[in-house]
């Protein structure tokens, strides 16, 4: 007998059912460099600080504390390459760059947000099984 999601063709279409068998597993896959800008610790900060709106470079490096300056811009590049990160170059001196989100960009940044999210209100148990396994 098949389950409600079976019946229903759903299982098929969900994305955990499509990494299971699907090419994310393979080193070849394009899926897995962005799963890397997308969830690294950097990526992650700067798309959730974007879902609030336009930034420059400098508010973005005073707002995430602890990034660099070169981890930063790569981490925009990289975010911009993969169609997340709209830059825009104003005709100013000095240069005056600002940062947001493209529609992509914003679909993305709530799944990850979604994750964030969920690590800070989890942080207390996921702390008291750290030190459990020391």
């Amino acid at each position: 007998m098949k389950s409600n999601s079976e019946s229903m063709g759903v299982g098929s279409h969900r994305l955990s059912s499509r990494i299971r068998r699907g090419d994310v597993f393979s080193e070849d896959c394009p899926s897995r460099g962005v799963l890397l800008h997308a969830t690294s610790r950097w990526g992650v900060l700067v798309l959730v600080a974007l879902v609030e709106g336009m930034h420059r470079f400098s508010d973005l490096r005073r707002k995430i504390t602890g990034i660099s300056e070169k981890m930063l811009a790569k981490t925009l590049r990289d975010l911009e390459s993969d169609g997340f990160v709209l830059r825009v170059a104003k005709p100013v001196v000095p240069p005056h760059v600002e940062y947001s989100l493209t529609p992509m960009g914003l679909e993305i940044s709530g799944h990850v947000a979604e994750l964030a999210d969920w690590i800070e209100l989890n942080i207390p148990k996921i702390l008291k099984a750290r030190e459990r396994g020391r």
